[in-house]
């Protein structure tokens, strides 16, 4: 027998060895497609300068022991890529393909990095994922639909990338989902209905979405929505109405149309900004609003200000077509330091009942310029709120007319 024989019978014998001792000590040969498929994934991904994430991907030894390869038996059921601490350089290269034959695999999350090319449609062959996380990297293409099979997965985060196309259709119909964070992304089209009855948040701000949303779209379950800086349009009086388990919402920067529900106000939220798009029509909370930030600026509502949002310590109203005096529990409020904004620059409003040597608390900012009176009082006001102090009398007579 020559050298290269007995250096295979060697090979094998060691290989026997290990098997036995494996089994003798109840622990697990990783599967040969896994171990195979972690060598791919590891071929097509480097660390950038700074990071030494890989440095323990040695294949001689046993996988389950690589920084961020979890496993279960023989199995590989969690892929954490990258070094998670805050400031880590992270990751550049592609994803592999290969991934997808990782067939346990339940989490997959790549750490802010470099990444770059598209998402593999093989990740849709994971039948047992659960959490899908790749943002802050270069991701492009569409979001394959075929994630749409991924029957079991609960969140998807794919914020922070460069991903273009619509959001799948598919991807709504996950009845498991749970978190749905697309934002920052050049997504483009309509925003699918959700039909998962346990989806908490969403989160598709910053995008380049259109069209209206039905009033059936999303699941009342959810908590959080975030649908600003888009160009998406008409009313959502019907949808909101039905959404009373949130504590957040942003509808800021689109072009969404009719009256503001006045339910909403009761609802559990924390912080409320819907400025900057056409809302229109009077603004009656049913109760005393208990939300800390309300921001309605720069839509056409019009009426009366409600004295039920003296409780809000946040409050921004200006840019509209409010009209009449500012209700006095306001200035009492104001005063207190329990309100610390309370901006009600460029509307029609006519009075606001405050002495002129009134001391308004330091931590407290207000501003009435450029309405249909002269501010009693003198405060800064922002930049962009301009210079003139009152609105002209022809365009005040002209709104009372």
């Amino acid at each position: 027998m020559g050298k290269q024989g007995r250096r295979r019978m060697g090979s094998y014998a060691l290989f026997l060895i290990a098997l036995f001792l494996c089994k003798f000590l109840a622990v697990a040969i990783l599967d040969p497609l896994d171990f195979l498929a972690l060598q791919s994934i590891r071929k097509s991904l480097h660390d950038l300068p700074g990071s030494n994430f890989f440095a323990s991907w040695d294949f001689t030894s046993d996988p389950c022991n690589f920084a961020g390869v979890y496993c279960d038996s023989d199995k590989v059921i969690a892929l954490n890529l990258g070094d998670p601490r805050a400031g880590s350089p992270g990751l550049t290269g592609r994803i592999d393909p290969a991934i997808g034959k990782l067939s346990a695999l339940a989490e997959l999350s790549i750490v802010p990095g470099r990444i770059y090319g598209s998402l593999p449609q093989s990740i849709s062959q994971l039948k047992d994922l659960r959490f899908l996380a790749i943002s802050r990297n270069f991701i492009s293409g569409d979001i394959p639909a075929t994630l749409g099979q991924l029957r079991s997965l609960k969140t998807l985060d794919l914020s922070y990338n460069q991903l273009t196309g619509e959001i799948p259709r598919s991807i709504g119909t996950l009845p498991e989902l749970t978190n749905v964070i697309l934002c920052h992304n050049h997504l483009s089209g309509s925003v699918p209905p959700f039909l998962s009855q346990v989806l908490t948040r969403v989160d598709l701000k910053h995008n380049a979405l259109t069209g209206s949303l039905a009033p059936d779209s999303l699941p009342p379950s959810l908590q959080s929505l975030s649908l600003a800086w888009n160009q998406l349009t008409g009313p959502v009086g019907r949808l909101l109405s039905r959404l009373d388990q949130l504590n957040y919402l942003d509808l800021s920067l689109n072009q969404f149309t009719g009256p503001i529900p006045s339910q909403l106000f009761s609802f559990p939220i924390t912080n409320l900004q819907l400025e900057r798009n056409l809302f229109t029509g009077s603004v009656q909370p049913a109760d005393q609003v208990t939300i800390s930030t309300v921001d309605l600026s720069h839509n056409r509502l019009w009426g009366q200000i409600s004295p039920l949002f003296s409780t809000v310590q946040n409050l921004y109203l200006n840019n509209n077509r409010f009209t009449g005096q500012v209700p006095a529990s306001f200035v009492d409020r104001l005063l207190s330091g329990s309100i610390q904004i309370l901006y009600l620059q460029h509307n029609y409003l006519t009075g606001i009942e405050i002495k002129p040597t009134a001391e308004i608390p330091v931590s407290s900012s207000l501003c009435l310029q450029y309405n249909c009176m002269v501010p009693p009082v003198q405060t800064p006001c922002p930049l962009k709120a301009g210079n003139e102090k009152t609105r002209p009398t022809a365009q005040c007579n002209e709104w009372k007319g």
